[in-house]
């Protein structure tokens, strides 16, 4: 039997897990989710999320991927072949491959934006005009597909290449590179004037603004930033060392994705405070209000072009690894070559995405369920499949899954002593399911305002 791919290295293990986790959620998403719901109060609820539920939720799916060491269907079936729980993985691959067809799409504006960055296309544009040219571009019937069919083709050349030699090589590359960048451009933006005010809105709370629609967007954020019942987690924790300390990895992992996330707010609120623009701008607060700020700023220039190429490389860090679910379930399930099912995958799934950008122009009127077809799947992926996918995850180990060979995962057969595996068990049998419930009927729109 030929030996299963994994990752060469520690530093590869959350390279890979951290690129993962840190995406456009981090950069584009958590700082109008942020903006929107207030700020500091927001941000401390959301790390406490993260923490209670968030972490033993990516610890869960790190145990099962391990211990079945196959894609994330293959796992569910292997650890339980009587009952119908690989519906989670199916779910999770399912939702890999629609993401990913509206998130090639995004992740194409990304490289749009670069290029118009370097060209300086933005330069002498007021705010209104700045609005117009990302409405122009998005409708555009072939440009934004065009970026997409880039984007995905390097996202396909890496994952092709495999786990060592191309996820984990360009992990190791683009993370502490992403860093670098969020880095400097933190200490752009809090010399500007007035920035003060924006590192106060995000971390000075104001408790009295909290009500259950901050809490709940906190908790919907948590889940998604983390990648979570998407599959990415049990596919890449197949591929960890049985001798890596599971704990401390989903520990790491959490922590550096949501460094990132306030980095994120550091480089941006200061940023809008300073120029007097709205924090909770929505998700238009990349694509139309910072370059607005770049224009104003000092250097605006070389810092509009590093934060679009940050940008980019976040989201390629995602569609890595989204790609890579879907890639795994055709290796290890249907026993299909490697390369061919990253082609077959790429293709696949580009496909979907013209049409996932087209229903941004001229499909703009053909609609699923009174929504366009890129909202439809997010809407459906998100609201649905990622937590229901989630939700069954928890059940089944929290409640099926052999309390022996969880230990097992936990302790590394036996290497490492775990404290905490009480707390996981109450976690995820009892407040994980609940919270999870919470964030579908959530965003169903039981509770009123959707996410």
């Amino acid at each position: 039997m030929e030996k299963r791919e994994g990752f060469s290295s520690k530093f590869g293990i959350l390279a890979a897990a951290i690129g993962s986790a840190v995406g456009l959620g981090n950069i584009w998403r958590f700082p109008y989710v942020t903006g929107k719901y207030g700020g500091g109060a927001f941000l401390i609820i959301y790390l406490g999320i993260v923490a209670i539920i968030g972490l033993p939720l990516m610890l869960s799916e790190f145990v099962i991927g391990r211990e079945a060491k196959l894609d994330a269907i293959g796992s569910f079936k292997k650890l339980d072949s009587k009952r119908p729980f690989y519906i989670s993985g199916v779910l999770g691959v399912l939702s890999a491959f629609f993401i990913l067809s509206y998130y090639g799409v995004v992740a194409g504006w990304t490289l749009e934006y670069v290029f118009s960055s370097i060209t300086n296309k933005f330069a002498g544009q007021n705010s209104e005009e700045i609005a117009n040219m990302f409405g122009t571009f998005i409708q555009h019937p072939y440009r934004p597909i065009i970026w997409q069919i880039i984007f995905m083709g390097v996202t396909g050349l890496v994952v092709s290449t495999g786990i060592e030699k191309g996820i984990e090589k360009v992990s190791k590359i683009m993370v502490p590179l992403l860093l670098v960048l969020i880095i400097v451009l933190d200490i752009r933006a809090i010399s500007l004037p007035n920035s003060m005010e924006g590192l106060k809105f995000l971390f000075k709370p104001d408790f009295s603004i909290i009500d259950r629609r901050v809490v709940l967007a906190a908790l919907g954020h948590a889940f998604y930033s983390l990648s979570l019942g998407m599959g990415i987690m049990i596919t890449y924790g197949s591929y960890i060392g049985d001798k890596e300390n599971l704990g401390k990895t989903a520990l790491q992992i959490s922590i550096a994705d949501t460094l990132i996330a306030l980095l994120a707010g550091v480089a941006i609120f200061p940023a809008v405070f300073a120029y007097g623009l709205d924090p909770a701008e929505g998700p238009g607060l990349v694509f139309t209000t910072l370059p607005n700020v770049f224009n104003q700023m000092p250097g605006g220039y070389f810092f509009s072009i590093m934060f679009f190429s940050l940008l980019a490389l976040a989201a390629l860090t995602s569609t890595i690894s989204l790609l890579e679910v879907v890639v795994a379930f055709l290796v290890d399930s249907l026993k299909m070559e490697r390369k061919k099912a990253s082609i077959l995958s790429f293709t696949s799934i580009t496909i979907i995405g013209f049409f996932a950008s087209l229903a941004n122009g001229p499909l703009s009127g053909k609609v699923f369920f009174g929504k366009n077809f890129f909202d439809f799947l997010d809407t459906t992926t998100a609201n649905y499949f990622l937590t229901t996918a989630a939700l069954i995850s928890v059940i089944f180990i929290g409640w099926f899954m052999n309390k022996d060979r969880v230990k097992a995962q936990l302790t590394s057969e036996g290497s490492f002593n775990v404290m905490y595996e009480k707390a996981f068990y109450t976690i995820i049998r009892y407040i994980a399911p609940i919270g999870i419930l919470l964030v579908f009927l959530y965003q169903i729109g039981v509770f009123g305002e959707k996410l």
